[in-house]
């Protein structure tokens, strides 16, 4: 199998989906469109993950790449790919997909539990996972659902935290399941004038020092892949 990634600054790569691939064997490429370099074709890739970044998906005058890169995702959800959004890439793909993307009422940033909806508890997507789960987050916008797409789970700061389409093999994350100690590290070093006073919004040392939460959603992205993977 071959993925492709779509990463959007230095500092917001695979993290741990990287581990997860290489060891299942698996043909691993990128574009990285800060480096302005070019989208595969089609037929080069068999899952699309697309990353997340500190952008909003309609800055298209500040990064004129994102255009391109919304017609990208849109042919690869056209052509039946495996797609995964993360954070950013949840709202690219729920804006491809017909969703409005806007102004979430509260920034989350830090470790806040995830809860499954009900259309979530029955999706194959979340087989295994319990009720409420532990995830990282890390943003200020939101979306709305995309046309014939189902809302798995919500948070308490933000209702729309992941969403499935064309019989889940497109797959809208707004929080990080992805992310290691070393990832989280670069976040705060490249955002840390986000990391303002706010309700849902949480200090880099305790957001680093909950070694737990990163064990646990790193077992929670790895279920959430095999699981992807049976589709």
């Amino acid at each position: 199998m071959k993925l492709h990634y779509i990463q959007h600054v230095p500092f917001e790569g695979l993290a741990n989906i990287r581990h997860w691939a290489e060891n299942q064997g698996w043909t691993l490429s990128a574009t990285h469109l800060y480096r302005g370099e070019e989208l595969p074709a089609p037929e080069e890739f068999d899952w699309l993950v697309v990353m997340g970044g500190p952008m909003n998906i309609y800055e298209e005058k500040e990064y004129p790449w994102l255009a391109a890169e919304k017609k990208f995702i849109g042919k690869a959800i056209e052509d039946n790919k495996i797609v995964l959004g993360i954070c950013l890439g949840a709202q690219l793909i729920a804006d491809v997909l017909g969703g409005r993307v806007v102004r979430n009422q509260h920034k989350e940033i830090g470790w806040f539990p995830v809860t499954l909806r009900p259309e979530g508890t029955q999706s194959p997507l979340f087989k295994d996972f319990p009720a409420e789960f532990q995830a990282l987050h890390w943003h200020g916008d939101t979306f709305s659902l995309p046309p014939g797409a189902k809302m798995l789970a919500q948070s308490k700061a933000c209702p729309a935290q992941a969403f499935s389409a064309n019989g889940g093999r497109v797959v809208g994350l707004q929080f990080h399941l992805e992310s290691s100690p070393e990832s989280v590290g670069l976040l705060i070093e490249n955002c840390s004038d986000e990391l303002v006073d706010g309700e849902y919004i949480q200090k880099a040392d305790l957001i680093l020092k909950q070694v737990d939460k990163f064990s646990a959603i790193h077992n929670s992205l790895l279920l959430l892949l095999e699981n992807m993977k049976k589709l």
